[in-house]
Order: C-alpha cells, then structure tokens, then sequence
C-alpha cells in the first residue's frame, strides 16, 4: 500500500504531514487567518500560497499531503502543483470525499460546506477527484465518519468502494465528534467478501482531545495507518493561545508550542502520520521542528492533564468562527 513509502522514508520528517484545509479554501474554522493569509484571497492568490507551502514542505522532506473535496479548491491546486514538478515521484497523496463545498469563495458564507455520504455523492466527487488528480491518487478517505451514521452499514457503498480499491486505490476514513472511537471501531470492523476495507484512519488527536487514544492504539495494532488531524486544536494551541503548562514545557525545550504540541501527537506509538495545517511557510517550518522535539514521560504526563471532556471540546469547535 502506499504509506508503506512513508515506512521506509529516511527524512526526519517523513511522518508530518500537510493537510490543505487552511489553503485551499478562503474561509476556515482556523484561528488568526486574518494575520495568516493575504489581505486579498483570491483564488489565484490562494493557489500561489498553497504551491509555496507543498515547496517548503517537500524540500524539508513532508512526504503526505492530504486535501479534501470540501476544501475549496485544494485538490486543483494540488494538482497543478504536482504537473509543475513531475520529478516528484515518492508524495503519497490522499483526499476526501462526503462533504460539498458550498460557500462560493466566500469567507463569510452562511453554509461553507454539506456533508452527505450516499452512493451518488461518492460517484460524483470520485469522478471530480479523478479529473484532478488522477493516479497520483494514493489514498481516497470517507470524510468525517461519525459514531452511529448511516455510513457505516451502506453495504451497496462499501461494495463500491471495495472495487475502488481493487483499482488500487487505498481506502480510508476520517472522524469527528465526541464519540470518535466508537466511530474507529465502527468502521474497523467493516468487511467485504471477508476483506477489512479500511487501510487507514484519520482521527483529530491533541493535548485537548485525546480521548480517541485507545482506538487509534487497536487499528495501529491491527495493522492500519492513523493519520492525526487537528494537533494544534484549529489554533488554541498556538504560542499567543497556548496554556501556561504547555508553554512551560515549550520553555523548558527551547521549542516552539506548535512543535511540542504536534509532538506530543507523533510520540505517541500509534501515530502514523501527524498533519500540519500551516498556512504559511513560516508556520510550517515551526511545525516541522516536531520531529527533533523529544518529550519526556513527565512532560508527555502533564500535557495529558490538558485534556477537556470530549463533548466540552467538540462543543467549543462548533463554536468557532470561520473567517
């Protein structure tokens, strides 16, 4: 499969990743866009930044990117990025489907974007996704597969998908929501004609929601990829937001809170693959400095003690602004 290539990657970073929600689009549920993006985000002005970042991330050895059908128009810029550079043959790419973008290009939209994971849906965005990008398509993931949904007992969708991968395209799902590891092992159970048809997950892990330890800790040990998603908390972890205990830590490390804070997802035995969102080169290479960043068991034991009740957690996220 391909995140066996991340496997055997030698670069110290080959285990972050970038994920394109923050770029792709011009509104996001992100803290400090205002200061974070071009006063004018056009999508020409959006491409030139997201084409700037997958440059700064693959020169510092990034071998994942992860972009969505719902995130704007990531998957097109992605695209024209990976025609700019076609000696770039070792970048697993992985996308989304299940959520429309709906907003028009418009930061303040109403609705940004509508989540529906019927057949139809995933026929349309696949056609839309193959166009784009066609067999640079490594990894074609469920987007936000929650505890209970209908989802997951579609068997007409899951053999669909099943085909999809006998094409050889790798199959995933992300998750979201207070009850995420119900979702994980919802899903991990998930077969067609006796084969798991799940490979990897993708999960929202940090210092402030790491209550889907346990389940992303099952499907490592039975042999999937967890990809994290969220590390920093859409911002709340940030060096001008951070908690005193997790700048402390940053102090005692003469490291930046963002890198002690995607550390502490890409310490744990499980992970993956650890997503920056970065909107800017600068924010990536701050992030990137996760990989050197070496936490200790005291230090691991009092980010821990970070952590928020799940349903207080997702409760403040849907709370957040996009802008």
């Amino acid at each position: 499969m391909p995140f066996d290539r991340l496997a055997t990657a030698t670069t110290p970073t080959a285990h972050l990743g970038l994920g394109l929600a923050a770029v792709g689009r011009p509104g996001y549920l992100t803290l400090g866009r205002a200061r974070d993006l071009p006063a004018d985000r056009t999508p020409e002005a959006l491409r030139q930044r997201t084409h700037e970042l997958l440059d700064a991330a693959y020169a510092q050895g990034v071998r994942y990117v992860d972009a969505a059908r719902s995130y704007g128009r990531a998957e097109e810029f992605l695209a024209s990025w990976l025609r700019a550079h076609p000696e770039v043959d070792d970048l697993v790419v992985g996308s989304k489907w299940g959520y429309t973008y709906t907003a028009e290009w418009r930061p303040d939209a109403e609705v940004h974007e509508v989540k529906d994971h019927a057949l139809g849906t995933f026929e349309r965005q696949r056609a839309e996704t193959a166009e784009l990008l066609g067999d640079a398509l490594d990894l074609y993931q469920i987007h936000s597969v929650t505890a209970g949904a209908p989802v997951l007992t579609d068997t007409a969708l899951h053999e669909r998908l099943a085909r999809l991968a006998a094409e050889g395209v790798t199959l995933g799902f992300s998750t979201s929501g207070p009850r995420q590891a119900d979702a994980v092992r919802a899903a991990l159970e998930i077969t067609v004609d006796g084969v798991p048809l799940f490979r990897t997950v993708q999960g929202t892990f940090n210092p402030l929601e790491p209550s889907a330890a346990g389940a992303f800790a099952e499907a490592h040990a039975a042999g999937r990829t967890v990809i994290v998603k969220e590390g920093m908390a859409n911002g709340r972890l940030a060096e001008d937001r951070a908690p005193a205990v997790l700048r402390e830590i940053a102090r005692e490390l003469d490291a930046p809170c963002d890198a002690v804070a995607l550390a502490y997802a890409l310490q744990q035995p499980w992970a993956g693959v650890v997503l920056s969102g970065a909107a800017t080169t600068a924010q990536l290479d701050s992030n990137l400095h996760a990989a050197v960043v070496e936490l200790g068991a005291e230090q691991l034991a009092r980010l821990g003690e970070l952590a928020e009740e799940p349903e207080a957690y997702w409760e403040h996220r849907s709370r957040m602004p996009w802008s």
